[in-house]
Order: C-alpha cells, then sequence, then structure tokens
C-alpha cells in the first residue's frame, strides 16, 4: 500500500498533462516568487505534447479541448518576469518544430494566440529575448504550406491585409547582429517558396515591395564600405585589413546569392522587381558614375571596385534583362546618356529610358559607318534563369551614335 502511495508519477501521461494544465490555469500573476514553477509546468507541457504526437492523439485532444495555447497567451500577460517569456517562447517553438500531424499544426495556426505571440512589444534590447524570438518565427516559417499559411494572415476579396509574420520579420531584416538578418532571411525565403498565390502578390505589393528597396540600400552601403577598407589597405596594408575586406566581400555576395533564392522562388515579377530597383537604387546612381573618366564626377566608389560588382551581379542573379541592360550601358559612351525616370514607349529598360545629351560622339570612339547596322546584346543564362526571366533581348539603333537611340 505504502509503495503504491510513493510511485512516482507517469511524466508522460494523460494525468500529468492535466495536473500540469489546472496548474497554469490556476495562476493569477507570475512573479519571481512562482516564475520557476510556471516554467516548470510549461517545459513539461511541450514535451508531454509532443510525445503524444507521435504516440497517442488522446493527448492533443485534451491539449486543444482545454485550449492550452490560450493559457500561454495568457500566462505572457500576467508575467512580469523575462524568464517566463524566454520560456513561452522556446515552449511553442519546441511543439512547432516537432508535431509531425497536419491536424496538430492546424490547430495551432488555427487559433489566433500564434499571432498574439509573433505581435507581443518583446523588449529585443535584451539579446537572449530577441534570439529566442527570432528563432520562434523560424520555427513557424518552416512549417508553412499552401493549407497552413492562410490560417496566419487575414484576407479581404482574395488580398493579403494583413501577414504578422512576415511584418514582423522584415522589420528585423537590418538588424545589428547578422545572425539575426540570416535568420530573417530564412523566414521570408520560406515564405516566398510556400507558392501561395494570395502571398505572392502581397511580397510585390505596395508598400511591402519597400522591403527590396531598403536591401539594396543596404546593400549599397555594404558596396561602399568594400571600397573604403579596399582603400585602406592600399594605404596600410595589414592582415586584419585583408580580413575585413574578405568579410566584406562575403557579406556582399550572401546578399546576392539571397536575391537570387528569392528570384527562384517563382513568384511572378520578383525578378523585375528586384531588377528595377538594382538599376535606380545602385546601378546607374553608384556603379557607372565611377567607370566615367571625368575624376570631378563625383564617384563614390572607385572604378575597380565597380567592375567587380558588376561581374556579382550578372553571376550570381542571372537575371537576363538585368545582365542585358548593364551589357548596353557599358559598351555605349556613358557620357552620351542620363537615366530618367519616366518611361517612353520603345525606349526603356526596367523603367528608364536614356536621351542623348551630345549627339555628335567622338568619331574615334563610334564610328560613323555602322550608323544604319543594329547591334544587339545577348547574354547567355542558364535554361532555368531564362524561364523564371523571358524577355526580349535588347536591341541597340545606330550603334549608340545616332538621333534615335533604342533599347527595345
Amino acid at each position: 500500500m505504502w509503495l503504491a502511495f510513493w510511485r512516482p508519477r507517469n511524466r508522460f501521461s494523460l494525468e500529468e498533462l492535466s495536473r500540469l494544465t489546472d496548474q497554469l490555469q490556476k495562476v493569477q500573476i507570475v512573479n519571481e516568487v512562482n516564475q520557476d514553477l510556471v516554467i516548470e509546468a510549461l517545459r513539461s507541457i511541450a514535451e508531454i505534447v509532443t510525445y503524444g504526437d507521435q504516440n497517442d492523439p488522446t493527448f492533443f485532444d485534451f491539449f486543444m479541448e482545454k485550449q492550452v495555447m490560450g493559457e500561454f497567451a495568457r500566462i505572457l500577460k500576467v508575467s512580469k518576469t523575462l524568464a517566463v517569456a524566454l520560456q513561452i517562447l522556446q515552449t511553442v517553438s519546441i511543439m512547432i518544430q516537432n508535431l509531425r500531424s497536419e491536424r496538430a499544426l492546424y490547430h495551432i495556426f488555427s487559433t489566433e494566440h500564434v499571432n498574439y505571440l509573433i505581435t507581443y512589444p518583446f523588449d529585443f534590447r535584451n539579446e537572449e529575448l530577441l534570439s529566442y524570438y527570432i528563432s520562434f518565427l523560424r520555427a513557424i516559417s518552416g512549417k508553412l504550406t499552401k493549407s497552413t499559411v492562410p490560417l496566419l494572415m487575414k484576407t479581404e476579396n482574395n488580398e493579403v491585409v494583413s501577414f504578422p509574420l512576415y511584418i514582423e520579420a522584415i522589420q528585423l531584416a537590418f538588424h545589428e547582429e547578422s545572425m539575426v538578418r540570416i535568420a530573417v532571411r530564412a523566414v521570408t525565403l520560406n515564405v516566398y517558396h510556400v507558392g501561395d498565390e494570395c502571398v505572392n502578390r502581397y511580397v510585390i505589393s505596395t508598400p511591402m515591395a519597400d522591403y527590396f528597396s531598403n536591401l539594396i540600400t543596404y546593400f549599397r552601403r555594404r558596396c561602399i564600405t568594400l571600397d573604403e577598407r579596399v582603400s585602406e589597405s592600399v594605404k596600410n596594408p595589414t592582415p586584419e585589413s585583408n580580413s575585413s575586406i574578405l568579410a566584406a566581400v562575403d557579406e556582399i555576395e550572401d546578399s546576392l546569392y539571397y536575391f537570387s533564392d528569392a528570384i527562384s522562388s517563382g513568384i511572378p515579377d520578383l525578378g523585375k522587381v528586384i531588377a528595377e530597383k538594382m538599376l535606380q537604387l545602385l546601378i546607374f546612381p553608384l556603379l557607372f558614375p565611377s567607370l566615367r573618366t571625368d575624376p570631378t564626377n563625383g564617384a563614390q566608389i572607385s572604378a575597380t571596385t565597380s567592375l567587380y560588382l558588376f561581374c556579382c551581379i550578372v553571376r550570381i542573379l542571372k537575371i537576363k534583362n538585368l545582365a542585358n541592360t548593364i551589357a548596353v550601358a557599358l559598351l555605349c559612351l556613358l557620357e552620351a546618356f542620363t537615366p530618367r525616370s519616366e518611361v517612353k514607349q520603345n525606349g526603356n529598360i526596367f523603367g528608364h529610358s536614356f536621351t542623348q545629351e551630345n549627339h555628335s560622339l567622338d568619331k574615334d570612339a563610334v564610328d560613323a559607318k555602322a550608323d544604319n547596322q543594329l547591334l544587339k546584346i545577348t547574354v547567355p543564362t542558364s535554361p532555368s534563369s531564362s524561364q523564371i526571366h523571358s524577355a526580349e533581348d535588347f536591341s541597340l539603333q545606330h550603334n549608340c551614335s545616332g538621333p534615335h537611340l533604342a533599347l527595345r
């Protein structure tokens, strides 16, 4: 009889899950006095629910019946300690990562409690809390499918009006901590690869497309930083300066590979959006001016850095139209053309048209006998790239010298 009384509880039982749930429901406020008890209950519930998902479906039936996700949200509201907030994020992350049943995931995502946790105003000045939060977002994004993603967003007339997971993630895209930036990119790529038509339209719509503008602006600053480090290394070469250059190169190439992965996700027009913003924010204002021979052109980086960046952009992005645009501009005399914001029929490349500033170009640079010829620029791309970005090749009439310059 006494042996039965002292028999230890079965940690992975429905009775234990019921006991822990009752324990949470009785908590009215969480402070330093009872936080250890609450943390242990949260941790144990995650373990039991994960075990039940793989062994006994009645465990998750109980979890749904008692609305335990709602209890997690309530505990966060009444908590006064950081440790409990950390444990709630960890508990939900563990459950989402390890649940195999589509029914279980559907239930967790179908409640508003996940979006509540996503949008909760955590104090990210605490690095540990930020780390747990970004892992939480990454765990959710890893389980996105065409059937689960609608549960995390709101739509009106078949258009997305709110998608907290994506919105909160991109707000951390330019965090000073590199691991946070990497995690945000993983979250966004998981969103892009879902293949949901509503999501596809949403991420390239206004103002969501500003995310790509901000990315390229951030990328532009990294390009300037690389040039500064190269210049400093030339003046004062040290092992540290070489390491800093390699780190800058790695960051630049990682950013371009991220753009490439986003384009390959299959979202219609995403490649065009990225190419347009590359031209508007990086290539025309920063890279091309550095290639002019006029030393007073106000170039912000060296010609060597610009040529390196051109090579990286063409090699990694593999956007046919963007490569053709760069090739056309490089083969023409840059002083003869200026980018204009308005788009004209039969004279535009991704929203840029070119106006001739000087009709009498140097005959040494342009052969007048070729006025009636047509120069066609074709940049070979991989089969996958050409399928994603199918467009006509650009043709340059009158060899860049006549009054009728047309890019089509």
